[in-house]
Parts: C-alpha cells; structure tokens; sequence
C-alpha cells in the first residue's frame, strides 16, 4: 500500500488546503465535501500529493490548468499517474475550463465514476 505519511509533504500538503485555486475551491465546496462518499483534499500518497482522493472508490481527482500542457508537466503527470495506478488507483484529470464551464456535468462524471468503483 502506499504509504501516507510521507512528513517531507506534510507542510506543503497543508500549505496547499489553505491556499486552493478558485476551481478547487468550486469543486470541494458545492459538491466534493458533501459528497455521500468521503473525498480528502490534497492528500499525500507516496511521494505525491493528489487534488482530491477517494479510498472507497480508489479515486484520485486531479484538476489540470495550463501549466499541465507543456511537455515537462505532461511527463510528470505520466509518471505520478503511473506511480498511483500501479496502486490500484484511478486517476481522472479534470480541466479547469470544465469545472468552470460545465460545473454540473464535471460533478455527474465524477458520481458516475464513484458509484461504478464501489
């Protein structure tokens, strides 16, 4: 299993729930926080710390702006993405275009998913 703990994180996991982008914000907010199934914000798995995690449904959210397009971001985000899949994990990248232009249809995506994982 991955471990959790990984305290070389743990400030800039912190650092990141105090200081969430506005799409964050929407999507733990209005929906997220009272999903009927526990998420987490910005957790630690690994060496990494995801967006939003589900351990029920062993769903990890990332929402993606721009900085994820250029070709160093894009290998990193393989790697992070492969490194929780091996996991068990499903990773689903959301852009933050579709949190701000289609809120409902993000949040009936992400319900679908979670109800077909448990």
């Amino acid at each position: 299993m991955i471990s959790k703990h990984n305290t070389d994180l743990l400030s800039n996991a912190r650092s990141l729930r105090k200081n969430m982008t506005p799409e964050e914000k929407h999507l733990w907010y209005d929906f997220l926080r009272a999903y009927p199934i526990r998420f987490r914000r910005q957790k630690i798995l690994g060496k990494y710390i995801t967006d939003f995690y589900c351990a029920e449904a062993k769903l990890v959210i990332e929402l993606d702006g721009s900085g994820h397009y250029t070709p160093d971001a894009k290998q990193y985000d393989e790697e992070r993405t492969k490194f929780l899949e091996e996991y068990g994990l499903l990773v689903v990248r959301v852009l933050n275009m579709e949190v701000n232009k289609n809120f409902y249809g993000v949040c009936e995506y992400i319900d679908r998913i979670v109800k077909e994982r448990i």
